[in-house]
This record gives C-alpha cells, sequence and structure tokens, in this order.
C-alpha cells in the first residue's frame, strides 16, 4: 500500500480534477475576455463545431459528446441560443427532438475559438518533449477507457 494512499493530494482523481479544473479554468478566462463565453458554453461551440454530421446535434448527443450534466447543457445551448451562435432545426430522423448547430457568427466564433485553444494546448504541454506528450495523452485515453470499462461493469 503507498504511503499516501489515505492523502486527497495523492488521489488520482482529484490530481485529475484539480488539473482539469485548472487547464479548463484558464481557457475559460481567456474565452471570457475575448467571447464572452463560459466553460460549458466554449465545450458546446466546440463539439458542435468539430461535430462531423452537416446537420447537427441533438442535446442528448452534446450531453454525450461533452461528458456534461444534461443541466449545464441545456444552459449553455439557451445562452448561446439567446446571443444568435447555435440555431434550433427540426430533426427529421426524430420528430420529439431538435438538431441544434452553429450560426454563421457561431461558426466565426468556432474558428476563433479552435486556434486559441491550440495554441493554450502548445503553451501547456511546452516543458513535455513530443514523445512525452504523446505518452500522457495514451496514458489518459487509458485511464479514460478504463473507467468507462469499470462503469459498464456495475451494470
Amino acid at each position: 500500500m503507498r504511503e499516501d494512499a489515505g492523502q486527497l493530494a495523492g488521489f488520482l482523481p482529484y490530481q485529475l480534477s484539480i488539473a482539469s479544473n485548472a487547464v479548463s479554468s484558464l481557457i475559460a478566462e481567456r474565452y471570457r475576455k475575448r467571447f464572452g463565453l463560459k466553460i460549458p458554453e466554449w465545450r458546446v461551440i466546440a463539439v458542435l463545431g468539430d461535430a462531423v454530421s452537416d446537420h447537427g446535434l441533438t442535446q442528448r448527443a452534446l450531453t454525450r459528446a461533452t461528458l456534461m450534466d444534461k443541466v449545464a447543457v441545456n444552459r449553455a445551448v439557451r445562452v448561446l441560443e439567446e446571443r444568435g451562435l447555435i440555431a434550433r432545426l427540426p430533426n427529421p430522423v426524430d420528430g420529439r427532438s431538435q438538431l441544434l448547430e452553429l450560426t454563421a457568427e457561431g461558426r466565426a466564433i468556432h474558428a476563433e475559438v479552435m486556434p486559441l485553444a491550440l495554441a493554450t494546448e502548445r503553451d501547456l504541454l511546452a516543458r513535455f518533449a513530443p514523445a512525452e506528450q504523446a505518452l500522457l495523452r495514451a496514458m489518459l485515453e487509458q485511464v479514460r477507457a478504463q473507467a468507462q470499462a469499470m462503469l459498464g461493469e456495475q451494470d
């Protein structure tokens, strides 16, 4: 057993959460200053902007893609819709839901947001060699995949 097994600072979920919050706060501050966007709002814009579908996403699909709570997604969608950055369209596949897509103004912000995000990522990883960056990404993916597998075991 590890010496620090009972200490919060050495607990992996805590470390991941703190690192994620620090990075998200940094990015959110940059987006808030430049675009007036909060974290959930820029995540929605990023996911909609990167969506492979040319026909938008449902709010349920957005919730799955962002791994955010459905209430947070709903709130972000409402704010973005009020600002004219996303629009609702009828869903031809399921009449009970609507598709969300970026408006022209939303696409313009997405086109500015992503280079800023990538520049921030470069700055954050600048102290790591390319091989270390690749290893970090692979390890984070393994942790995510294992957590999902363990969640599936609980069903």
